[in-house]
């Protein structure tokens, strides 16, 4: 696939301009033409004339420089992006990781700085911020790509659209250094809590994948009523167990992975979208490495009856006041592009990430959905006592929650637990406040 890489990705791009061209409502795609056997880009698809009574297509300007935000903006993803984007005729600026790190730091960058084209990345809960209007210099342009009825139940219509499914999963080592052929069956992910083997946790409240990782632990224990930001108190006394009786790996384990494969755990939690690519470079940093793929030969993932917590990242495309109409219709092209099922389908090939475009995931996994996207996804449950999904519950709570875990002294750094709280006797309504 990587091979014909270039030669797509600017065929994708004769989609994108003839989809922005018509303005809110798509064009039909231009056929494109047949690539030269060097694997030149083809040149762009002349837009056809209008039919009478209808505006003339805005013609993209593809001397403006995108000027995108992202949390997904590791040095590979920004190098890749930036040169394939430019092989398929757009310009744009990224900042990468060592700039710009994380979703709470890219949507505030973007908040503050008002030079945003398109936010890509973020999750339910920054977005569904966005959208609801918490950033005040953060508008989204009504835009529907022509690819939006392939990306599910992954969409706010009209304003941002799925591009990467993102999970959080339980695995387990079922050889000697785990559970010895003992499979994990747990009804809620807290249930970790009482497995009887020894676990990974977290050193820090902070972070998309924490964030995630709490929300999953959380999830039983949803009590509109509660003053405890949503939470019974036995949700955040079985937290706290969680992060005393864990192990922390302090600044070696940045996530769960590690301890993991070295076997200094059983039990572990860890994103989706690296897994497959870490285990098949799992010996390279153990003498006891987790092996098989797809297949897995000493691990597991814990079955548990709820399932998981899913997020999803978006592609948004903002509001930026002076852009011209040529401008946005180069931002919508670009935005058109690169959610495409093609671009999508190589972009998760090259990151190990699971598109949200179900056309990208046939392409990227032709003989069926890996076992790790087959988790039922309890984000989008309802929670009883209320209108809202979960996940609408976790972006609605969220700064509670951290501020709860901030000020009681949730996950330190070492494997010396402090003194637990006396929850009898906790004043949950200064707690929920951020510190000073």
């Amino acid at each position: 696939m990587k091979k014909y890489l270039s030669m797509i990705l600017a065929l994708c791009m004769v989609f994108a301009l003839a989809a922005c061209g018509g303005g809110s409502q798509p064009a039909a795609p231009a056929t494109p033409a047949a690539p030269e056997q060097s694997g030149t880009p083809a040149a762009p698809a002349t837009p056809a004339a209008p039919a009478e009574n209808q505006p003339a297509a805005v013609q993209p300007d593809l001397s403006y420089t995108i000027r995108i935000y992202s949390n997904s903006n590791s040095t590979e993803r920004t190098t890749w992006l930036i040169n394939e984007a430019k092989a398929a005729g757009f310009n744009i600026s990224i900042d990468d990781n060592s700039v710009i790190s994380g979703d709470t730091a890219a949507v505030q960058a973007a908040n503050e700085n008002k030079d945003g084209d398109l936010i890509f990345g973020l999750n339910e809960t920054r977005w569904g911020q966005i959208i609801d209007g918490q950033y005040e210099n953060l508008k989204l342009v009504n835009w529907t790509p022509t690819w939006a009825g392939d990306v599910g139940d992954f969409k706010y219509d009209g304003q941002a659209y799925g591009i990467v499914i993102q999970n959080v999963l339980m695995l387990y080592r079922n050889d000697a250094l785990g559970t010895n052929g003992q499979e994990l069956h747990f009804d809620h992910w807290a249930d970790i809590v009482n497995s009887g083997y020894k676990w990974y946790r977290q050193n820090k409240v902070g972070g998309t994948t924490n964030m995630n990782i709490n929300s999953a632990m959380l999830y039983a224990f949803t009590d509109p009523a509660s003053p405890a930001g949503g939470i019974s108190v036995d949700g955040w006394k079985t937290l706290w167990k969680f992060c005393a009786e864990g192990v922390s790996g302090g600044d070696d384990y940045k996530y769960g992975f590690d301890p993991l494969n070295k076997g200094d755990v059983a039990i572990s939690e860890f994103y989706s979208s690296a897994l497959y690519g870490k285990i098949d470079a799992a010996a390279d940093s153990s003498s006891n490495p987790l092996k098989g793929t797809f297949q897995p030969e000493n691990w597991g993932l814990v079955d548990i009856k709820d399932g998981t917590y899913y997020i999803a990242e978006y592609i948004g495309i903002l509001d930026k006041a002076g852009r011209s109409e040529a401008q946005t219709a180069a931002v919508e092209a670009f935005a058109e592009w690169f959610g495409s099922a093609e671009v999508q389908a190589a972009w998760g090939e090259e990151f190990d990430s699971f598109p949200c475009n179900a056309e990208a995931a046939d392409a990227l996994y032709p003989d069926g959905v890996p076992a790790i996207y087959q988790l039922k996804n309890f984000a989008l449950n309802n929670v009883p006592g209320t209108s809202m999904t979960y996940a609408a519950y976790v972006a609605q709570h969220n700064p509670e929650w951290t501020n709860i875990m901030t000020n009681l002294g949730f996950y330190w750094a070492d494997n010396n637990a402090p003194a637990e709280p006396d929850w009898d006797n906790l004043d949950w309504s200064t707690l929920t406040q951020k510190q000073g």
